[in-house]
């Protein structure tokens, strides 16, 4: 196959030159006549497409000139601008060997050059498609020359005329705009990280803090938004974007100072609510990368933040909490914010809209203040034991229970059983109720949730136990056992609910390790069981867990050699 395809291409290569010939004498005929101008354009690209142009012909075609031509018209029409558009695209991406194709690479990048004056009459008329295709353009040049731009800036196809033209495209108003240009950003921030070169960082930092500028004006909500900021909207996904982004240039400006000066901004010029949220959303987009030792402006703007009155808009209230969880070694460090911060983000729990957000910024602080938040963990059981009072996601529910399990194992040892049964006895309670219940399709009588539940609890409780030590999560997985036994022998047909109630078991077992041995027993002969009338593949790696577990244990070889050959007749079957 790929020696057929070399021969193909081989041929097409052979072609190439009569059949730009022919698209050249096809344009000169059609003059004006936009339908066959448009064939011509995209059949060139994809010629350029297939990479069997020769440069230095290309170089001096006047296909080119034609192309470049249609761009810079202001009359040319949407159809014929997008087929040249995506043609000088074809082009460019061609060309991204530039050392070997440099005559096309040269008159490619002058051409592109002469555009930004034809940008902005497509600006001043709202034309959003033309707008568009030039930003594609752009894009796409800087993408080709970014070897250029990074190893010889400003000389030769490093000329940075090229990231100019792409801040221009970044500030227009529309995000879609700025957005195309979103991969070359990522690419340039990956080229200099390795590089590690100060002086070439400091050659693109004020590149890098026009873009970022540009990036939180974009960001901002419009003045008229009611609620909270969407997350699954195409504007959502877009801030998530700019978030993604910040991280991967930040290093570039300075974390630091770019945080000092974004709290500059709203302490010395109090912004409006749209531009404040803009600004927190930023700094949340940071504040992991700032270094939270010894650093008095980080524990200025957490101590602001909790202090912020209830009355402030419901968005910058949002963006607020999601600050306050990406600031945990913030409090880690400085324990005295622990309980302002506690009660800030309790506030947020109670409140519908806010309650996930909260819910996660707890989980936060949990997972990096667990010594601290011990002396707070009936507080977080009080919560575990409510949960569902609370307008909470599946994902924040689970979140809540992961950070308390991960607190719980910072208790001395002999409080962790009590402490665990009890995190565990809601759960045990709604599938006891659910095991007297008919099956049936609706939410109520489904156990995953509960089921999930107990997996994230067994998952993250894992406190240090000396040799020797009766593991204390043993007593309470054994207590469980039979209420997951029955679970997995009513909905033995269901592939999703045996799968959570494997994956629960699982966590169980890696918790309490060589603890669980006298669960082996029963528990293979129920797996044995089920999997010859319903071989789910989850038995399978459940069987893989308890021979890790359990393998050098002379007292199970021969109960896991069982299991072993009994899985094995259904499974080749």
């Amino acid at each position: 196959g790929a020696n057929r395809r070399t021969e193909i291409i081989e041929d097409l290569a052979y072609s190439s030159s009569t059949v730009v010939s022919l698209l050249t004498a096809c344009a000169e005929q059609a003059g004006s006549e936009e339908k066959t101008l448009i064939r011509v354009f995209r059949c060139l690209g994809s010629w350029f497409n297939l990479g069997v142009l020769d440069s230095s012909f290309m170089a001096n075609n006047r296909l080119l000139l034609n192309l470049f031509q249609a761009l810079q018209r202001d009359n040319t029409s949407t159809n014929l601008h997008e087929a040249a558009c995506d043609c000088i695209c074809s082009a460019l991406y061609a060309i991204e060997n530039v050392e070997s194709t440099l005559p096309l690479a040269l008159h490619l990048f002058q051409g592109v050059l002469t555009l930004e004056s034809a940008y902005h009459m497509a600006v001043a008329r709202e034309d959003l498609d033309k707008i568009l295709n030039y930003c594609r353009i752009f894009t796409e040049l800087c993408e080709t020359f970014l070897e250029m731009i990074v190893q010889t800036p400003g000389q030769g196809l490093g000329d940075l005329r090229t990231l100019e033209l792409l801040l221009i495209c970044v500030g227009h108003p529309q995000y879609e705009v700025a957005e195309i240009s979103f991969n070359f950003w990522y690419r340039l921030g990956e080229h200099l990280y390795k590089m590690s070169d100060p002086s070439r960082h400091a050659v693109f930092r004020p590149y890098i803090q026009r873009l970022l500028h540009a990036l939180a004006r974009h960001c901002q909500l419009e003045p008229d938004h009611e609620g909270i900021p969407e997350d699954s909207d195409d504007f959502g996904e877009f801030r998530m974007r700019v978030s993604d982004l910040v991280k991967d240039v930040i290093f570039l400006v300075g974390s630091m100072e770019c945080f000092t000066q974004l709290y500059s901004t709203l302490k010395d010029s109090g912004p409006s609510w749209e531009v404040t949220e803009a600004v927190l959303f930023i700094m949340a987009a940071i504040a992991k990368s700032v270094d939270p030792d010894n650093n008095p402006t980080l524990a200025e703007v957490l101590e602001a933040v909790v202090q912020l009155p209830d009355n402030v808009n419901l968005a910058v209230r949002y963006t607020s909490i999601e600050l306050v969880g990406e600031l945990n070694e913030v409090v880690d460090r400085n324990p005295r914010f622990l309980d302002p911060v506690l009660h800030y983000l309790m506030k947020g729990l109670r409140e519908k809209v806010l309650a996930s957000a909260s819910a996660k910024a707890i989980q936060s602080i949990c997972s990096s203040c667990r010594d601290h938040m011990t002396q707070h963990f009936e507080g977080l059981l009080e919560i575990a034991r409510s949960l569902d009072t609370f307008s909470l996601s599946h994902e924040a529910a689970i979140g809540l229970l992961k950070g308390t399990a991960l607190v719980l194992c910072r208790l001395p040892l002999d409080k962790i059983t009590k402490c665990l049964s009890e995190l565990c006895a809601v759960q045990v309670l709604a599938l006891k109720k659910l095991l007297a219940q008919e099956p049936g399709n609706g939410l109520a009588t489904d156990p995953t949730i509960w089921l999930d539940r107990l997996a994230v609890i067994f998952r993250h409780t894992n406190p240090i136990v000396e040799n020797g030590q009766t593991h204390p999560c043993q007593k309470v997985i054994h207590e469980i056992w039979p209420v997951l036994s029955e679970t997995l022998n009513k909905h033995q047909g269901d592939n999703r609910i045996v799968e959570r109630c494997c994956r629960c078991l699982r966590f169980a077992v890696r918790c309490v390790g060589k603890g669980s041995a006298a669960l082996l027993q029963p528990l293979v002969t129920q797996m044995v069981n089920v999997y010859r009338v319903h071989p789910h593949s989850c038995f399978l790696y459940l069987g893989s867990i308890l021979v890790d577990e359990y393998g050098a244990e002379e007292s199970c070889t021969y109960g896991l050699l069982d299991m072993m050959q009994a899985f094995c007749g259904p499974t080749v079957q």
